[in-house]
């Protein structure tokens, strides 16, 4: 049986990678919000004997890989998102419980994001520039963003942990993706943080992280296709208004 023109073995076996990755994830967590090493001897004689089972963490990335191998097939997108995604849902996890994206982290999505880019160019250096232009774009309007917002708050309004890690998801998606993700990162946060301030889940002196609004905007952005996702933004931001 096929879906997709690929075979179900296919989903099922990638299925499998992603709930290993995804209860690999439940240490790598722990350790990186630590800033500490997430390969080292601790894993074998500490937290694989002791272990315990992350449905969520696992079934989350296990669905995702299923999608992305339903939405780009075998192709070097597949490798490249395969890698990405489990330091994305590691950037909302700890983003969300701790408030703060690790250097490391950041660094390590940047260099997939580099090597991919440099694979990129060799059959299209206008890709490869895009994506240059992208890294720029994405730190440089967070940037100014943060500028702006702690001269206006006279606080932090955005941590630079979000400056980095736009300027590494700019890379690796381009211009015109980078500014999408921004838009819907935004809309996101100003509907959620409205939401948890009218229940009161959150004070309005509270810090909301902002690096999970960032990932899912990411998720859409890589998840749905582009056209359909300029459509709904058109059609939200026209208040419905917009008739393609």
């Amino acid at each position: 049986m096929y879906i997709n023109d690929i075979h179900i073995l296919c989903y099922f076996f990638i299925g499998l990678l992603g709930i290993g990755v995804g209860q690999f994830l439940d240490w790598a967590n722990n350790r990186l919000q630590n800033h500490e090493r997430v390969i080292c001897k601790e894993l074998v004689t500490g937290y694989l004997p002791n272990m315990k089972i992350n449905c969520a963490m696992m079934f989350s990335v296990a669905i995702l890989y299923i999608a992305i191998l339903y939405m780009f097939g075998f192709s070097i997108r597949l490798l490249e998102y395969l890698l990405l995604v489990p330091m994305f849902i590691s950037v909302f996890v700890i983003d969300y419980k701790e408030q703060i994206i690790p250097n490391r982290l950041v660094l390590t999505i940047f260099e997939v994001g580099l090597v991919f880019a440099f694979i990129a160019g060799i059959s299209s250096s206008t890709i490869f520039f895009d994506k240059i232009i992208g890294m720029f774009a994405g730190a440089g309007i967070f940037l100014l963003i943060t500028l702006i917002g702690g001269a206006i708050a006279g606080k932090e309004a955005m941590g630079f942990g979000d400056v980095k890690l736009m300027g590494a998801l700019g890379l690796i998606f381009g211009l015109i993706n980078t500014i999408m993700i921004t838009v819907l990162s935004f809309l996101l946060g100003a509907v959620i943080s409205i939401i948890l301030l009218v229940s009161k889940k959150k004070k309005t002196n509270e810090y909301i992280p902002f690096g999970p609004f960032i990932i899912l905007a990411t998720f859409g952005v890589m998840l749905v296709p582009y056209n359909a996702m300029l459509y709904a933004l058109l059609k939200v931001f026209t208040l419905g208004t917009y008739k393609g």
